[in-house]
């Protein structure tokens, strides 16, 4: 079973203490606010791609404070939005007060959701931290419709000490759980993240 990266040395994924601590701040970062027109221009332009075309149901986990789920409600589609921290979903819940959304706190890994399906399960830079990616995603599969679709944002980070699940390792645990899927590589796209990066970070749509 392929893992991701998680050499010794490496920081230690924040636990849910760290993530209500960060919640005030989280939104500075560009890629996460999306408060910089280009930056917000950016993303609602690769979620065009990833999303269907008609109105669908989106389950956003990890969805911090719903930044993404806010651009999906904007392309109309109705979003549940998961995440383990109460303080990013209180921010969430504010940020798309009055829209077709509903915020969950609780574990992206196996969302409280019940016997719901969805559309689209949306996850940015969550399966990498999870203890089980293999198991994350069988769950997830679980939850979608027939012909729903994965929108995998993921990547890998830091030269000294990388963490992070490389394309090629994502593929591999997808290739039984769906019918295709196809990588883009998002790294030269500086408008995503508000700045020019050289890690590797892609998104993968796969559909079921």
């Amino acid at each position: 079973m392929s893992e991701p990266i998680t050499p010794a040395g490496a920081a230690a994924v924040p636990s849910r203490p760290d993530w209500d601590a960060q919640a005030a701040v989280f939104d500075e970062e560009p890629d996460h606010g999306l408060r910089d027109p280009l930056v917000r221009a950016a993303w609602a332009e690769r979620l065009r791609h990833w999303l269907p075309e008609t109105p669908s149901e989106i389950l956003d986990l990890g969805c911090g404070t719903g930044s993404l789920s806010l651009l999906a409600v904007e392309q109309g589609h109705r979003v549940t939005g998961v995440d383990l921290s109460a303080a990013m979903i209180e921010r969430a819940r504010a940020k798309l007060a009055g829209r077709a959304a509903v915020f969950l706190a609780g574990d992206a890994a196996d969302p409280p959701v019940g016997e719901r399906r969805f559309d689209v399960l949306l996850v940015r830079h969550v399966l990498w931290a999870l203890p089980d990616p293999a198991g994350a995603l069988r769950r997830w599969r679980e939850l979608l419709r027939a012909s729903g679709r994965l929108v995998l944002v993921e990547g890998v980070w830091g030269a000294l000490t990388p963490v992070g699940i490389p394309a090629d390792r994502l593929l591999t645990l997808l290739a039984p759980l769906t019918r295709r899927a196809r990588v883009e590589h998002l790294t030269e796209d500086a408008r995503l993240w508000g700045k020019e990066v050289a890690d590797e970070r892609y998104a993968v749509v796969a559909v079921v």
